[in-house]
């Protein structure tokens, strides 16, 4: 991968954003690239050492670096590891994951994550729960005890005035989200992770043109949506998912003065703003790519 440095920052800054570069290995697969798409996956194995990024869009890995700096430097406990590396053979591939802390005495794997605010907000920590389900399933096939997992989320955008006066604001900057794993979730856990490294593995010899698409939800996709506008406004009256739910709701409100649809095609927000590799993709440069 190249660092650039366009915003002339400091270069200390730089050389440990250099330092801390992992280059992919061929045959090995790490717990967090299961939630992008096989695309993304192979085609930054394949075009790693011509990635550009530059520091300015690395800042918030220092946040997250910084933390696990704290935690990695505290001395752990008899009953617990820490900064441990698993590797578990699958077909012709390596599961590889690196959790930050298990405790065998509650039989936890613990994951320390920074994150926005709205990630509470919207209240969706699915993409949490896969992960350290992952990391669960690891440790129980090295023979470890392993009956659930927790995330200590530090939210880098708290804001003390919003909570005391916003009812569904986070009350603390810190907050842990627990996730119960069992036997059921682990089958269930075994069986992703199984079909996942089945359709990277039988994707390895495709052209990059040829690997399969990211699904909307791997691309971030927001969805076309039909906004009904009245005369020459730029404010919508509603915005609904379906051309035929606006006419329907013109049909059901002319009082208020709809006067046409406006079609919004949906953007994937992924392939836009945060996929390393969407230069090497044709899907993004035929259909996605903004021309400036």
């Amino acid at each position: 991968m190249k660092i650039t440095n366009k915003k002339n920052l400091p270069e200390p800054m730089l050389n440990y954003v250099k330092s801390d570069l992992q280059e992919p290995r061929d045959n090995v697969v790490r717990v967090t690239d299961l939630n992008k798409g096989v695309r993304e996956i192979l085609l930054n194995k394949r075009h790693y050492s011509d990635i550009e990024q530059d520091v300015s869009d690395m800042i918030w890995l220092f946040f997250g670096t910084a933390l696990h700096s704290v935690v990695d430097a505290a001395e752990e406990q008899s009953h617990q590891i820490k900064e441990t590396r698993l590797e578990e053979q699958i077909g012709n591939l390596i599961l590889s994951g690196k959790f930050d802390l298990y405790d065998a005495k509650r039989k936890l794997v613990i994951d320390y994550k920074t994150c926005s605010v709205w990630k509470f907000m919207f209240n969706d920590f699915s993409d949490w729960e896969r992960q350290t389900s992952l990391y669960c399933w690891l440790l129980r096939k090295a023979g470890f005890e392993v009956e659930g997992a927790e995330i200590i989320a530090l939210m880098k955008d708290h804001s003390k005035s919003k909570a005391r006066n916003e009812a569904q604001y986070p009350d603390l900057p810190v907050q842990t989200i627990h996730f119960d794993y069992d036997d059921q979730k682990h089958q269930e856990t075994e069986e992703y992770i199984l079909t996942r490294m089945a359709e990277i593995e039988a994707a390895i010899d495709l052209p990059d043109e040829d690997l399969p698409l990211c699904t909307v939800d791997e691309r971030w996709y927001s969805g076309d949506q039909y906004a009904v506008m009245k005369g020459t406004n730029k404010r919508a009256l509603r915005v609904l998912d379906t051309e035929e739910e606006a006419e329907q709701w013109m049909q059901e409100n002319e009082g208020r003065g709809g006067t046409h649809i406006e079609y919004r095609p949906g953007v994937s927000r992924k392939c836009l703003d945060y996929c390393q590799v969407c230069e090497f993709c044709d899907y993004y440069l035929e259909n996605v790519k903004e021309e400036d």
